[in-house]
């Protein structure tokens, strides 16, 4: 029978009350008493050398307050980037300088180069088309083959060129090589990984607040992570003590890695609120959105695969061009080598492995993480090279997947790019997949699709992540420039009520049902009994945030070290109430329990003693009943499944539709098997968003083509069919106390091949061996007439 509480249960998120109510309360729902707006005026060429700005005609205009420009941040730190990758040599990648506003030149379309801040956000709106400025405008680099060719425009006039770094991890080169030269089979294929916008619900706001009284600030914004923009805006950028800095998220309309990053918009907010003694405003709308929240992929890469003749993998080596855009994001470095790289073996023991990234500046928004980050472009490049393998060699697409890959008893598994996987059963996936996606039947569905003139297609492809990012030590020695722990602290009341104070912040995955579905467990209380506080940096412990696929396994897991504490000291109490050994007690379903006896007592009356303490063991404990704790994992987790998905293609117009998608999923231990699926249904969207629809695009000139929903397209309901999901195959963590892996990626992840490698299965016949994403109808019907 499922569960109605605890560990196990899919409780109906309760979150989504006030969320469908329209009792919400977003950054850009709070109003300050006292507010002004502000309105940035932006670049609107991709390079260009600042040569004046006039704004006196915009300074005279009704209800201006002030206009700032570059020349007001003097001498204050520039956005800083959370993350340095050195190269093959071990030199320390090209970092340049970030300004809040531009000093000197631009460098991207949207860059901001002035703020208006009024009295109205009309009245800012209106007096920032007043400002001049006169940019002689310089070529710009978009392509990034040709960012790095001799004597290409620089993006930045300070570095030596147009690339960030040269990184390689894996096998010794030459081994790979000779594994190349003498390998029955070779498979290359060049494949792009698009560039996309994330497109959050919520557009980013930020309001800066500035107390004299007491030289505060408070920081109210769109972010997943507020102690780290807390960090590295008050110690980086504008000196401000952390203790004097207050960041507040409250509730966030989804993220997916974009809001993450800490933005020139709020160090301004914040600098300007004091700057001018009031509160200060600004709220993205959608087209300012799409030029300057940071973009997601644009990779160009060549992969080969080496096979003996009975289709085992011998070697693998690839080589990724990784778009930085015009500055380095705050964890894009990470993304294309350690996110990346280090998931190049897969699910599979191939013996060599070498894969090597060159980063590279460009005149275009920055790139950073999106849903995945690394994993996906990872995925894609394996598994869209092992279908082209299979194929070339005729061999059955599952089947040369299962004979490659790391069995049961070879875990833990080390990989040739650095890993260590601790515990899997992919064989297992996928015999789930082909279960629940019903294999078997279709020839029966492809032959009903040809009667009716469609191509049908069955794309299968499987994929490992590595998330909970940590462990601090470890990501440290590989350029992070923060700990990626997570805390917790569970305050109970004097009548058991509790709060969990939690460092990671919850924009749409659950945390406040899924969280204290942990805790009610331990404790055998009622869920209701449980209210989550995160989001902002005064009332919670120092934290770093959601991403990754992190919270349960990293900050679920601070819960439940806090919450044994929790334990441990009311068990005390309760052995004094109950004149019996502290060894003696158990705790279950609310009740301490002697051993062996009826003797309990209450989870109420305990909690009640810790805060009367007329009759408590003083010697030995203080009052009160609140701890915390700090958890730092050992290890990555590693989620894994297998996908498959089935595509009608029409051959006269190249359209594709989706007939089918099936997951089987191993997350480990699961919470609430609802919100997986939720989680998973919402990666699948996005990942079929890029595989089929999704592309930010630039002319040479560094001009966004794709800047608004009339040229960007966004998956709608009609683009996806019903899925059919699976997480039944569990092999648990082994590291973390709930066993669990992460889920909120992997639908991104192992979405975009499966659709892919089913679109060329369909038109295999006609010699058609690779599309790009997005397959659009165009790119789709002009393979299929190139192919003929």
């Amino acid at each position: 029978m499922p569960k109605d509480n605890g560990i196990g249960a899919s409780s109906k998120r309760r979150e989504d009350v006030r969320f469908l109510t329209g009792k919400g309360k977003y950054t850009d729902d709070i109003n300050i008493h006292g507010q002004t707006y502000a309105c940035f005026v932006r670049s609107t060429v991709a390079h260009g050398k600042i040569n004046g700005i006039d704004t006196a005609a915009a300074a005279a205009m009704p209800g201006v307050v002030r206009i700032f420009t570059g020349a007001d941040f003097e001498g204050v730190g520039g956005i800083p980037c959370g993350w340095q990758v050195t190269d093959r040599n071990g030199e320390p990648m090209q970092e340049p300088a970030h300004p809040v506003l531009a000093q000197g030149k631009v460098r991207h379309v949207g860059d901001p180069i002035a703020v208006v801040v009024a009295e109205s956000l009309a009245q800012a709106r209106d007096a920032a088309e007043a400002v001049e400025i006169d940019i002689e405008e310089l070529p710009a680099v978009v392509d990034m083959n040709a960012a790095l060719a001799d004597g290409s425009p620089k993006v930045h006039d300070d570095l030596t060129s147009n690339l960030c770094y040269d990184w390689t991890l894996g096998s010794d080169k030459a081994e790979v090589d000779a594994a190349f030269e003498s390998a029955h089979h070779v498979t290359t294929l060049e494949l792009v990984n698009n560039r996309l916008v994330a497109n959050p619900m919520e557009p980013r706001v930020a309001i800066g607040d500035y107390n004299a009284a007491d030289d505060e600030h408070t920081l109210y914004t769109t972010s997943q992570n507020p102690h780290v923009i807390r960090l590295l805006m008050g110690a980086f950028v504008l000196g401000i003590p952390e203790h004097k800095l207050r960041v507040v998220a409250p509730d966030v309309g989804g993220g997916f890695g974009s809001k993450i990053f800490h933005y020139a918009e709020e160090a301004f907010c914040t600098f300007a609120a004091k700057a001018i003694g009031r509160p200060v405003k600004w709220t993205a709308d959608r087209s300012e959105a799409f030029v300057t929240d940071a973009h997601g992929r644009d990779h160009v890469s060549k992969i080969e695969l080496a096979l003996d003749e009975k289709g085992m993998f011998l070697a693998l080596r690839t080589d990724t061009l990784a778009n930085m855009g015009a500055y380095l994001s705050t964890f894009a470095p990470s993304v294309p080598t350690w996110l990346h790289g280090t998931l190049m073996a897969g699910t599979y023991k191939t013996p060599l492995v070498f894969v090597n990234v060159r980063a590279v500046f460009t005149n275009t928004v920055p790139v950073d993480a999106y849903r995945g980050a690394g994993r996906p472009e990872a995925t894609y490049q394996l598994e869209r090279v092992i279908d082209k393998a299979a194929r070339e060699m005729g061999i059955d697409p599952v089947t040369i997947r299962r004979q490659n890959f790391i069995k049961p008893d070879e875990f833990p598994y080390a990989t040739p790019v650095a890993l260590e996987y601790d515990t899997g059963n992919y064989d297992a996936t996928m015999n789930k997949l082909i279960e629940v996606a019903d294999i078997a039947g279709f020839a029966a569905r492809k032959a009903e699709s040809e009667a009716r003139g469609k191509r049908r297609g069955l794309g299968i492809n499987c994929y490992i992540e590595a998330c909970g990012i940590a462990p601090s030590n470890l990501v440290g020695q590989l350029g992070a420039r923060a700990g990626l722990y997570e805390s917790a602290t569970v305050r109970v009341t004097a009548t058991g009520s509790i709060a969990v104070m939690t460092g990671s912040h919850s924009h749409g995955q659950g945390h406040e049902t899924t969280f204290p579905q942990v805790v009610a467990d331990m404790l055998g209380i009622d869920e209701s009994m449980i209210d989550i506080v995160h989001g902002d940096t005064s009332k919670v412990p120092m934290g770093m945030g959601t991403y990754g696929s992190r919270s349960l396994a990293v900050g679920g897991s601070a819960i439940v070290k806090a919450t044994e504490k929790i334990i441990a000291k009311a068990k005390k109490i309760a052995a004094h109430l109950l004149e019996a050994g502290e060894a003696d007690i158990e705790l279950a379903d609310g009740q301490f329990t002697v051993a062996g006896t009826d003797k309990s007592v209450a989870w109420g009356d305990v909690t009640l003693a810790a805060y009367v303490p007329h009759n408590y063991p003083l010697e030995d404990i203080e009052p009160g009943l609140e701890e915390t704790a700090f958890y730092d994992p050992n290890n990555f987790t590693f989620p894994s499944g297998a996908y498959a998905c089935e595509v009608e293609v029409d051959e006269a117009t190249g359209k594709v539709e989706i007939c089918s998608f099936a997951a089987a999923d191993d997350f480990g231990n699961v919470i609430n098997p609802m919100i997986v699926d939720g989680q998973v249904h919402g990666g699948i969207g996005q990942g079929i968003g890029q595989a089929l629809l999704e592309q930010a695009v630039y002319d040479s000139d560094g001009q966004l083509l794709t800047g608004s929903y009339m040229d960007y397209a966004m998956p709608r309901a009609s683009d996806v069919p019903s899925y059919v999901v699976d997480h039944s195959c569990q092999t648990p963590c082994t590291h973390n106390p709930l066993g669990v892996k992460g889920c909120g990626e992997a639908g991104a992840i192992g979405s975009p091949p499966a659709v892919v490698n089913a679109v060329v299965d369909a038109l295999a016949d006609l010699g058609v061996t690779h599309i790009d994403m997005p397959l659009s109808p165009n790119r789709v019907w002009s393979a299929i007439q190139a192919a003929k």
